[in-house]
């Protein structure tokens, strides 16, 4: 049974890097609209209320994952085409790879106003002002942020947890993304998503981060670099997970990211990263290639476990 989970975990990752994300019917997208109508219901400016409503929906992901592995216990057919399904629905590497690619097209052409359209697809960033060199940044970044999110964690927390992980942990991200983010609505009531995803990342951030050093050489950098950078920036970062493959990113191109970012009405300083000169287009398609070469060791390692 330990073999069909792994071999589903490996036939859904080439699912999800053959075809990307389903395009109708996302089962994360189905999720996000029902968690959406629970928090029209519950919402409220109180931690409280945040805890109950994580809960309720992470829970029921995880619960239903716990359901068909239970289902599947004594049919290893049944259970490889479980694992591959939700690893394809959970997993985002393609449509990662694909959006910085356009973005680094855009700039390439120098279509500045396309580009600062398109990156909202990858952060939420105001890109109203940003130039080249920081819509490369923000992609850049947005890039090895989402590596870690999108493929390294699902893939950790799948080879960990088998169905129940795969589910529960992309709910939780989902929530995240949603609630998690400190604004005047979502800063009490988001805070139990928020601070639980930093927890359920903690791990795969660094396994992240300790991949792209390791794969640094596949887009022409030093691991040596990759890892002084990693190990000596990584905290500049506000996030505990986020400046962890930021900063190896960072180190394994040789480039510099980090510094100002505003988000709406809101601006924060997040330190900077690396030693080399901003990143441009050619070094936005590098970190796609290392982007696809830390998928690809994460799910070595998970399959390995």
């Amino acid at each position: 049974m330990v073999y069909a989970s792994k071999s589903g975990l490996a036939a859904g990752y080439l699912l999800d890097a053959v075809f990307g994300d389903p395009r109708r019917g996302h089962p994360v997208a189905l999720f996000g609209r029902a968690a959406g109508a629970l928090e029209r219901r519950m919402w409220a400016g109180s931690r409280t209320r945040g805890v109950v409503f994580a809960a309720a929906c992470v829970g029921a992901a995880t619960g239903l994952g716990a359901v068909a592995q239970a289902a599947t216990r004594r049919r290893p057919r049944a259970r490889f085409a479980l694992t591959a399904l939700a690893t394809w629905a959970v997993l985002g590497g393609r449509g990662l790879a694909e959006e910085g690619e356009a973005m680094a097209r855009l700039l390439e052409d120098d279509d500045l106003p396309a580009a600062r359209r398109r990156l909202s697809h990858l952060c939420g960033r105001d890109a109203t002002n940003l130039g080249t060199k920081e819509l490369a940044r923000a992609a850049t970044e947005s890039i090895a942020e989402n590596t870690s999110d999108a493929v390294v964690a699902p893939l950790c927390w799948g080879a960990v947890a088998g169905l129940p992980g795969l589910l529960g942990y992309r709910a939780l991200n989902t929530l995240d993304a949603m609630v998690g983010h400190r604004s005047p609505r979502y800063e009490r009531f988001g805070w139990a998503a928020a601070r639980a995803d930093d927890v359920a990342n903690l791990v795969p951030a660094r396994v992240g981060a300790l991949a792209a050093t390791a794969c640094a050489p596949l887009v022409g950098g030093s691991p040596k670099r990759a890892w002084r950078v990693w190990r000596r920036d990584a905290h500049r970062h506000p996030s505990p997970n986020a400046g962890q493959v930021e900063a190896a990113f960072a180190g394994a191109l040789d480039i510099r990211l980090g510094g100002v970012n505003t988000y709406g009405s809101r601006t924060e300083d997040r330190g900077t990263l690396g030693d080399g000169p901003a990143p441009g287009p050619a070094d936005l398609r590098r970190s796609v290639r290392l982007s696809r070469a830390v998928g690809a060791a994460a799910l070595a390692a998970a399959v390995a476990r």
